[in-house]
């Protein structure tokens, strides 16, 4: 009887997981096929024409570009010295442990409730107005859950015995994680903060309060300029251009370069991942 059972969990896993990559790969594919048609040169290189019904995407896509490099600068190193704080010198006591816990609240607050934060804190209290730098630093707060929870996880599995050999042999406390604690976990944070990064890149609500454009024909120049961003982009012309029949197709091409995107950052995690895993050992 408990092969039975055994058996049939075992079967309605597999079922669950083949429903989902099916229903994945037709998504995709059906993505790629309806964007295929409109994807080129021209539609990567140039700004949008007559009303976004021709032309491309280039500054859709250099903005979410440096609106998703703005949000690394501001959440990665925030997140992984708050990581290394919590991991390496805070006690376990009742205050950390409440400060974990509001951490692992925050990865699950909706975006859209740090698009409204951003706009009081960064757009208003401090006056930085609809801009790039507004957008990356919401992004930043939406990615900073993320980026802290992989870091600490990533520490936390470098064993003890690493760091007490460092302090047996003289080292202080911060040489000990410089050199010996935090080249092992670098592959855990990279994973971390690309995977976080690749979802900020796919945030639609937090930039449309703090600075992303409805139609902008040029890439921003400072970090004070609005910009357009591929999901904005995207959501427009599915939902609220005059002519959605017309630009459908520019719609798919525009979804599909989007997908690739995260694909791609996805897939560099991954990359990262190995070759940072295959380095460490080869040098043990």
């Amino acid at each position: 009887m408990k092969r039975l059972w055994s058996a049939l969990g075992r079967s309605y896993l597999v079922l669950c997981t083949l429903a989902t990559v099916a229903v994945l790969l037709g998504l995709l594919g059906h993505i790629a096929w309806e964007g295929w048609e409109v994807l080129g040169w021209e539609f990567l290189t140039t700004p949008p024409r007559k009303g976004m019904t021709e032309g491309g995407i280039f500054p859709a896509i250099a903005g979410t570009t440096m609106v998703s490099l703005l949000t690394v600068f501001f959440a990665l190193p925030l997140g992984v010295g708050a990581a290394v704080y919590l991991n390496e010198y805070a006690r376990d006591a009742s205050t950390t442990r409440m400060i974990r816990l509001a951490i692992r609240n925050l990865s699950g607050v909706p975006s859209v409730v740090y698009g409204l934060f951003g706009v009081v804190l960064f757009v208003d209290l401090l006056g930085l107005g609809t801009s790039l730098l507004s957008a990356g630093l919401t992004l930043g707060l939406l990615t900073l859950p993320w980026i802290i929870t992989a870091s600490e996880e990533a520490l936390r599995g470098v064993p003890q015995s690493y760091r007490d050999g460092a302090l047996a042999l003289g080292a202080t406390r911060w040489q000990a994680v410089r050199t010996v604690v935090l080249p092992p976990a670098m592959p855990g944070i990279l994973t971390g903060a690309i995977l976080g990064l690749s979802r900020a890149a796919g945030e639609t609500a937090p930039i449309l309060f703090t600075g992303v454009a409805f139609y902008l024909p040029f890439v921003p120049g400072s970090p004070s300029d609005q910009f357009m961003a591929l999901p904005y982009h995207l959501y427009i012309l599915s939902t609220q251009h005059h002519a959605i029949e017309k630009v459908r197709p520019l719609a798919y091409g525009t979804a599909l370069v989007l997908v690739g995107l995260v694909f791609a950052l996805n897939l560099g995690a991954f990359a990262v991942r190995s070759r940072m895993r295959r380095r460490l050992e080869s040098a043990r």
